[in-house]
This record gives structure tokens, C-alpha cells and sequence, in this order.
């Protein structure tokens, strides 16, 4: 994976770190269909981390349908199905989830996320 997933203490897990930030990746566009993530085990080593912390995180992923794991081929990002392009409340809850994730990362809290929203949010 070229993009770099970063871990910082806090109440956030690392494992919903990891989900968050390869979820903005996918949605961005940064990592598209067919890109593989690096093993399990590689992630793990070089975040610090335990193994089974990087595998809930693509099992999350998997169970949001953002990636697929076969043995050989390892884990990809799926393809997009066209349902998803065309409802608009899937990819609004996951980039909140990933505001969220931000926020809570950078100890900001609801009150001051909001405040964020409202500031960015186009006035007419």
C-alpha cells in the first residue's frame, strides 16, 4: 500500500485507526479496485502491532464490503457495485465515520466537531 496508515494513542482503537483510514483511501479513490493491502502479518510489523489487530480491521472492511480476502490473492479492494454510486447515505455514514475517527484521534469533541461541520459547510 503506497498511502501510509498511521497510529496514534488514544481513545480510538488501532484496529478502527487502521478500518478508517483504508476506508478514506477507498472512498478517495487513492485505492482503487484490485489494489492489494499488505498482509496481515507485514502491516502488523511494521505498525507495531498485534496480528489480530490488522486482521479485525479487515475483517471490518470486509464485512463493510470495501475489500475481499481470498488465500492465494491475499486482500483487495472490491470492486464498487453501482447501488452504492447512486445512494448517497452509505458513503455520507462512512465519511462521517471517518470525521469521527479523526475528531476523537485529534481529542476534539462532539461540540467542536460540529462546530468544524458548520464552519466548512458552504453558506448558500
Amino acid at each position: 500500500m503506497n498511502p501510509t496508515i498511521t497510529i496514534r494513542p488514544g481513545p480510538v482503537p488501532p484496529y478502527e485507526q487502521i478500518r478508517a483510514q483504508v476506508e478514506i483511501l477507498i472512498n478517495g479513490g487513492l485505492l482503487g479496485p484490485g489494489h492489494r493491502l499488505p498482509p496481515i502479518r507485514q502491516l502488523a510489523a511494521d505498525l507495531g502491532l498485534a496480528p489480530g489487530t490488522v486482521a479485525r480491521a479487515y475483517q471490518e472492511l470486509e464485512a463493510a464490503g470495501l475489500v475481499t480476502t481470498r488465500r492465494a490473492a491475499g486482500t483487495v479492494v472490491a470492486a464498487r457495485t453501482s447501488d452504492v454510486a447512486t445512494d448517497r447515505r452509505g458513503p455520507l455514514a462512512q465519511a462521517a465515520n471517518g470525521f469521527t475517527t479523526t475528531a476523537l484521534m485529534l481529542g476534539a469533541d462532539l461540540d467542536e466537531a460540529l462546530a468544524a461541520v458548520r464552519t466548512a459547510w458552504p453558506s448558500h
